[in-house]
């Protein structure tokens, strides 16, 4: 290759010598000396009519999709002339991924990878000023490709940095390719090290998230479906990293929700986010919720909205949205409708309506016998409230003693939860606690009719069996 030689002035400046005897004697001003010095400066290669022809020759191949035989003439010009097209490096990535596939052994594939990230490296240089493709771009296609050429660098460090220059400079012009990836190794190096790199994972997805949603919502931009599916995909790696606390979800979407309600795909996206990464007690979450059931109601917003309800100590209310809840389900069988159920039995027993709560916890348990500890837990503490016999039927003495009957048809109810492994440690607190109120030995023998036979049937709208034991 040819070289040019640059010739380049330099004044050096050299100072005379003062003679310390006699100081009065004035210095001579510095005297300019011209040094020439050699440079070399490598020339830009030469285009030639051949170079042109080999570039027609693998551009036609690969339209062809005969990347085996636009290899050599692609080679040729990559080597001898690299500022002869762009094609030779968009054509290039094309080239060398077919090679490297379809390498014969690990010393063929090092090779090709090698030359793969050397392409970046010379596209840079003689193109990295383009205004369409400048080097943000190009370090984003390096970081996707070196992440699928060097799959055994599991952090992906070196990557890392290339995705991140090209993410933050192109902003929303970034490929959707590299978004994905850059997403990837950055949770990729929070799995690796949490404590390390957890701020900077939560900072990267958030960065992504928003340019996604950007894209998203584009009307112009002809990626705004493969966006929307990237996005979903990169909240949910990052719902199961763990990465954030549900506080932390709030701060990251609290002002998404505020300037994006009216988009009820995405509230009802969020909403299926913060529900697998079990933060539905969310104000954040709530906020969505009640946003997407003003624009359509449906079976996730109307959930939501009970569940906010709820904790608002809304029964009535809560009641209402469960209800809804139940009813918008499209499925015949649906994973949630227990817990709609539950979440009725529940609110019915904190309006003391425990017949109620009763039926809806009967109903959760037959959608979902695998969850039926909770509901047997809460029929009990609706026994355990209740008080079926008054004066006005028999003595104030006998109804008091009566009353207590209802303990041993919640102990009952607590017993059978212990069946679930997830409800023993209430249910044996729970009969513990409310097993110091049965009826003592001298109450039951005070009352021979009714507690005589070892069996009673405790009245009222408990209409329960059980068995007669006395107070420990």
């Amino acid at each position: 290759m040819k070289k040019n030689l640059l010739i380049v002035a330099l004044v050096v400046v050299v100072p005379s010598l003062a003679c310390a005897k006699k100081p009065k004697q004035q210095v001579a001003e510095p005297v300019a000396e011209v040094v020439e010095q050699v440079v070399e400066e490598e020339a830009i290669p030469e285009i030639t009519e051949e170079c042109l022809a080999q570039v027609s020759m693998f551009t036609e191949y690969c339209k062809a999709k005969a990347y085996h035989d636009a290899f050599e003439p692609w080679l040729q010009v990559y080597q001898n002339c690299p500022t002869a097209n762009k094609a030779i490096y968009s054509r290039g990535s094309q080239i060398l991924e077919y090679e490297y596939a379809n390498a014969k052994d690990d010393a063929a594939r090092n090779q090709i990878r090698a030359l793969a990230m050397e392409m970046y490296d010379k596209r840079i240089k003689y193109f990295g000023n383009d205004a369409k493709y400048p080097k943000a771009y190009i370090l984003g296609q390096k970081g996707v490709d070196y992440c699928a050429y060097f799959p055994e660098d599991t952090l992906k460090l070196e990557a890392y940095g290339w995705l991140k220059e090209s993410v933050s400079s192109m902003g929303y012009n970034s490929q959707l390719k590299v978004l994905r990836t850059f997403a990837e190794v950055s949770n990729g190096l929070y799995k690796a090290d949490p404590e390390k790199y957890g701020e900077q994972y939560i900072a990267d997805y958030s960065q992504v998230s928003n340019l996604l949603q950007h894209i998203w919502n584009d009307p112009a931009s002809k990626n705004a479906n493969d966006a929307g599916v990237i996005k979903e995909y990169v909240d949910n790696l990052f719902a199961i990293s763990g990465a954030a606390s549900c506080d932390k979800l709030d701060e990251l979407y609290r002002d998404y929700v505020a300037s994006n309600g009216q988009y009820l795909e995405d509230m009802l996206k969020l909403m299926a986010m913060y529900k697998r990464v079990k933060c539905t007690e969310s104000e954040v979450y709530f906020a969505a919720a009640a946003a997407a059931h003003k624009l359509r109601p449906t079976e996730e917003s109307a959930a939501g909205c009970a569940k906010m309800s709820a904790k608002k100590e809304d029964w009535n209310s809560a009641i209402e949205y469960y209800k809804q809840a139940i009813d918008l389900i499209e499925e015949e069988l649906d994973d949630d409708r227990d817990d709609y159920l539950y979440g009725l039995a529940y609110c019915y027993y904190n309006l003391h309506r425990y017949a109620d709560a009763r039926t809806y916890a009967r109903q959760s348990m037959e959608v979902e016998p695998t969850m039926a500890g909770r509901c047997y837990i809460l029929i009990g503490m609706c026994y355990a409230a209740s008080q079926p016999y008054s004066a006005a039927e028999s003595s104030a003495a006998k109804a008091a003693i009566l009353n207590k009957t209802v303990f041993w048809a919640a102990v009952d109810q607590f017993t059978k939860a212990k069946q679930f492994e997830d409800c023993v440690e209430d249910a044996n607190k729970l009969i513990a606690a409310y097993s110091k109120y049965f009826p003592t030995k001298e109450e039951m023998f005070d009352l021979p009719g009714e507690f005589g036979s070892g069996s009673f049937v405790v009245g009222g709208w408990i209409g329960e069996r059980t068995i007669c034991r006395p107070a420990k």
